[in-house]
């Protein structure tokens, strides 16, 4: 099936073609329709399978049939309001919604934090038809009379699951208060948690019911290897993959933020284009950072969890897991960066003895067993013990179930690095995303993306 098939107009056909894309993914598939019919829609669905689309081109289409909102003053004011957890995130929709809609008649605008008001206010007063926010700006700019939300007729709440997560229920309830009573609503979630189900609850009215992916399940698309190697020379064996396999946009996890600057500015020092992306960085450096990696300029960005969150690149050919998350969820999620929309990816991890036990979490997590391979002159010694491992204030090892290293890992309430400003101030909600690998080989440049900051 095509997106011809789908019901929407040539402009809107035109420019997903332009975007290289001609065959819907399955959320697409089912959602596009249900959105087109109007009524509300509950998917489940993990970033990577074509989700943002789902929602945009059918909304694009609506919007596009009907007459602009305007106000008493006849200035145009929102019909359609985007939701979404994180900066990076609210940036990400933004484009695919300019880029679908380039040969419409349609303005849209992002709002986000850590910058300025003053040129969202511009966009509001220019006229606007979309707007895409993060909660606690959004909720400014509403509160500073900028923002006129009595026109909205559709709510999309994407990553509903990592609202929660970042403690947003309350801006969310604040945010349903403001909007006109009749609407369509869209959630978009990772997984059908209790928490979804109770906010799916009190939102939607009859939803189509769409689930189109598992959530521990990493895409079968994503080859994955883990290469065993001693903790001191795990940078030395970075940089001897990069070289020999002449490795292009590789994206590399670490545990923290001081962890990520570290192994950037080391492998700079091998002669490696390296930059690291995560919640102490300005919002300006992050979006050059960004900007250079997604375009092929920049040879590898070192990220932690929640700030990779809203790096989107279709055809992202490799991740590196330098250090495992001690959250077995977040190695799919990871991971999940490649391997997106059917293209082959890779995902590597480079393993010490200290990780052995967070691998065992993960193989049982995702049902199998990762293939080891020994890089020659990398091997580990078999000597080394294991250490304990410090993330933030936990101090991981020592015998400690995976349960319990669940209970006290990077889940807990409270400010922290990344998200923990998100409770300072407003537009303090706009914090840094949460959480969220192409073969072994030569990727060339340009191959085409709860608030406990002690990870990010």
């Amino acid at each position: 099936m095509t997106f011809t098939s789908l019901g929407l107009s040539e402009p809107i056909l035109r420019a997903v073609s332009e975007q290289g894309y001609s065959t819907p993914t399955p959320i697409q598939l089912q959602a596009i329709p249900a959105v087109l019919a109007g009524g509300d829609l509950l998917a489940a669905a993990q970033t990577g399978t074509g989700k943002t689309a789902a929602f945009t081109l059918p909304l694009l289409q609506r919007l596009s049939q009907a007459r602009p909102a305007r106000n008493a003053r006849g200035q145009v004011i929102p019909r359609v309001l985007v939701l979404v957890p994180t900066r990076e995130l609210a940036a990400q929709v933004a484009d695919n919604i300019r880029d679908y809609g380039k040969h419409l008649q349609l303005r849209s605008m992002v709002m986000f934090g850590g910058v300025g008001m003053q040129p969202q206010v511009d966009a509001l007063r220019r006229g606007v038809d979309i707007v895409v926010a993060t909660p606690g700006r959004m909720l400014d700019h509403h509160g500073q009379r900028n923002l006129d939300l009595s026109a909205i007729d559709t709510l999309v709440l994407d990553e509903a699951d990592r609202m929660l997560d970042m403690g947003f229920i309350h801006d969310i309830r604040r945010v349903l208060s403001l909007l006109p009573a009749k609407r369509q609503n869209l959630l978009f979630s990772a997984t059908f948690s209790d928490d979804i189900k109770a906010l799916a609850n009190s939102l939607l009215d009859r939803p189509q019911v769409i689930e189109v992916a598992r959530r521990n399940i990493a895409a079968a698309t994503v080859g994955q290897v883990v290469h065993p190697v001693g903790r001191e020379r795990k940078r030395e064996l970075l940089s001897h993959l990069v070289r020999q396999h002449n490795w292009w946009q590789v994206l590399v996890f670490t545990r923290t933020k001081h962890g990520a600057n570290r192994l950037a500015e080391q492998l700079r020092g091998d002669g490696i284009g390296a930059d690291a992306i995560h919640g102490n960085k300005s919002q300006g450096a992050r979006t050059r950072a960004l900007a250079e990696f997604k375009s092929g300029k920049l040879q590898v960005l070192v990220a932690t969890d929640i700030a990779a969150r809203g790096i989107d690149i279709d055809q992202l050919p490799l991740v590196v897991n330098y250090e495992l998350p001690n959250v077995p969820e977040d190695y799919v999620h990871r991971i999940g960066r490649t391997g997106r929309a059917g293209a082959e990816g890779q995902a590597i991890s480079l393993v010490c003895v200290d990780e052995l036990r967070f691998l065992r979490d993960i193989e049982t997590l995702i049902g199998r067993g990762i293939e080891r391979a020994l890089i020659a002159g990398f091997e580990p010694d078999p000597k080394e013990r294991a250490q304990p491992i410090r993330v933030g204030r936990t101090v991981i090892g020592g015998g400690k179930p995976a349960a319990a290293r669940r209970a006290d890992a990077p889940r807990a309430q409270g400010g922290r690095g990344d998200g923990g400003a998100a409770r300072q101030g407003r537009g303090r909600h706009d914090s840094q995303p949460r959480r969220e690998g192409a073969r072994a080989g030569s990727p060339r440049p340009g191959a085409s993306q709860r608030r406990n900051g002690t990870t990010g």
